[in-house]
């Protein structure tokens, strides 16, 4: 069907709603608007869906959301698994509440319990939750740090993590097997409740949560010594932060704790920031100021769905607050866990850290220091939250750590996805530790690296919209794999891993071998003095992201380094 017969289809059909039919006649004689909306189906990929909300065949909707919950529940009624249930959260963006409750009732439609949480959670809590539940299935409608205008729904597996291979793929095609939206069941919410189909859960859930993030403190002396003294300003910029956040801080002891009252309430427009993301320095802009007036030791703010976070640090020498990169910020919680697990006697010997293949080399290093293994997986937290089920199926390795560069990490084994409520918890009590020996997080930091290495690593995002830019991405990649460099700037490539093809190319000797890790589109570069770059297409929004790191003897031969390389890597772009 082209997209003009979508569009058609959309507004005159009785299936279609009048709310719907209404927002598409206002686009009538727009071909641009109307391609974009119906020249394909919203994607139901690996990660689930994500996109702008609106009408249409490429939009989040009703429609969309329930058309993939459809073939969720023909999967799970297929797998044997009806009976135990599917866990349900929602975050604070435009249309989530409505979103996650046709959802729950698509499913009880099809005879599945579903367990939803009465209000916005962050998305680590419904990893826990459907875990504690024991269901089946999870189901998570956020579009995490994207802009207002997106959002998302993603599916979790019954170990909690985000679905992977093979059941990735065998949902996706029973999502596609549904092809006819006059095929999807509901029923209402009304008669599911009669039926004891759809529950509702909350506050149970949030205690038994917190119970098991308090059972992760190594420290509890320095908390008890230090949690008065220790300044922090935090946001949750407008998401699901706020409650879980300040909740576990308080109970932990931490007293001085101040929260930007413009970002504190939840907000679906985010209309303080432009870009709901700790990444962006513009999101703290609010925070910083807090921070300046109450001279505050940390600066934290969460995603709106609570699961990566960013950081900010007061160097006590000049008065300024220095920015953590996710690595930054991921690398000093894993030595804080490892070195204060080693003094404790609490390190097993086939423990092991889990980064993604994008993530600083310095892990590596950190790893050697404790004497653990390192398993390296390709980008996306779901391939860490897998490592947690391999280990212990297996029994090979006792997780310790992961964490990826995009500002997520996971300690402990509560969650099986970036738990930035936890993550707030270990990075406050790794400052009341280090502050107890005279140490800020911004020095601790300074140490890391005169012990490890310079390491300094960042990201290049090129946004190219629509079908066209989803042609140029493609594109981009199969021009690199056709001609690859043999020099990115100052730069030799020593060897190219093709995640798609499984290889790992040496260039000198010309020898190959496997990747070892799944199929993906993907590109790795490893360029001389512990360098490289690596490149692939998003997998959330239509971007490609080039990544890249340096090594180097000293900050400020690692900034210029990375500056050159970042240089270089924007010609490979263009």
């Amino acid at each position: 069907m082209n997209y003009k017969a979508g569009y058609e289809q959309w507004c005159t059909e009785p299936i279609f709603d009048e709310e719907t039919k209404a927002e598409l006649k206002k686009i009538a004689g727009d071909e641009r608007e109307i391609e974009d909306r119906f020249y394909k189906n919203l994607s139901f990929g690996t990660g689930g869906l994500r996109g702008v909300i609106g009408a249409g065949t490429n939009r989040m909707n009703i429609y969309t959301v329930t058309k993939a919950t459809q073939g969720l529940a023909n999967y799970i009624i297929k797998q044997g698994g009806a009976d135990k249930g599917v866990a349900i959260a929602f975050d604070s963006r435009h249309m989530s509440d409505r979103f996650s409750e046709q959802a729950a009732l698509c499913l009880n439609a099809n005879g599945i319990r579903t367990y939803r949480f009465e209000t916005l959670r962050p998305t680590p809590e419904l990893s826990f939750a459907l875990r504690e539940l024991g269901c089946i299935a999870g189901i998570v409608v956020t579009a995490s740090h994207n802009p207002p205008e997106y959002n998302g729904y993603k599916v979790y597996w019954e170990d909690g993590g985000q679905i992977t291979a093979p059941k990735d793929k065998e949902i996706i095609a029973e999502v596609n097997a549904v092809t006819d939206f006059a095929s999807i069941k509901m029923m209402e919410r009304e008669e599911a409740e009669k039926k004891g189909l759809f529950k509702v859960i909350g506050r149970e859930i949030d205690d038994r949560y917190m119970e098991e993030l308090k059972k992760l403190v190594l420290s509890p002396d320095s908390i008890r010594k230090e949690a008065d003294s220790l300044r922090i300003v935090y946001t949750p910029l407008h998401g699901t932060g706020n409650l879980p956040v300040r909740r576990i801080l308080s109970e932990l002891g931490f007293a001085n704790v101040q929260v930007v009252p413009e970002q504190e309430l939840p907000d679906g427009d985010f209309p303080t920031v432009s870009y709901p993301n700790p990444e962006a320095p513009d999101a703290f802009a609010l925070a910083l100021k807090l921070a300046e007036e109450t001279d505050a030791d940390l600066v934290l703010a969460t995603d709106p769905d609570a699961d990566r976070l960013g950081v900010y640090a007061k160097d006590t020498k000049t008065g300024n607050y220095i920015p953590f990169t996710g690595n930054m910020s991921g690398l000093l919680i894993a030595e804080y866990e490892l070195s204060v697990r080693k003094a404790l006697g609490r390190l097993p010997k086939n423990g092991a850290l889990v980064k993604t293949i994008v993530s600083s080399d310095m892990a590596d290093e950190i790893s050697k220091e404790y004497g653990i293994d390192v398993a390296e997986v390709l980008t996306g937290f779901k391939y860490i939250g897998e490592q947690i089920k391999f280990f212990e199926q297996t029994g090979s390795h006792t997780y310790l750590f992961g964490y990826e560069e995009s500002y997520g990490c996971l300690v402990g084994t509560h969650a099986r996805d970036k738990d930035a409520v936890a993550a707030v918890m270990a990075l406050c009590e790794a400052a009341a530790y280090y502050k107890e020996q005279g140490l800020t997080l911004w020095d601790q930091m300074l140490n890391i690296y005169e012990k490890y290495g310079y390491y300094k690593e960042d990201l290049i995002s090129v946004t190219m919209k629509g079908m066209d830019g989803a042609e140029r991405i493609q594109r981009i990649l199969a021009d690199m794999r056709s001609a690859p460099p043999k020099r990115i700037g100052a730069y030799r490539v020593l060897a190219l891993r093709d995640y798609e093809a499984d290889t790992r190319l040496e260039l000198d000797s010309k020898k190959v071998t496997p990747t070892g890790l799944p199929k993906s589109n993907v590109l790795y570069y490893e360029l001389e003095r512990g360098a490289w770059c690596c490149v692939r297409p998003s997998g959330t929004e239509p971007k490609v992201k080039f990544y890249m790191g340096v090594k180097e003897d000293s900050l400020e031969t690692a900034a210029a380094a990375l500056e050159d390389l970042k240089a270089a890597v924007r010609e490979l772009a263009k």
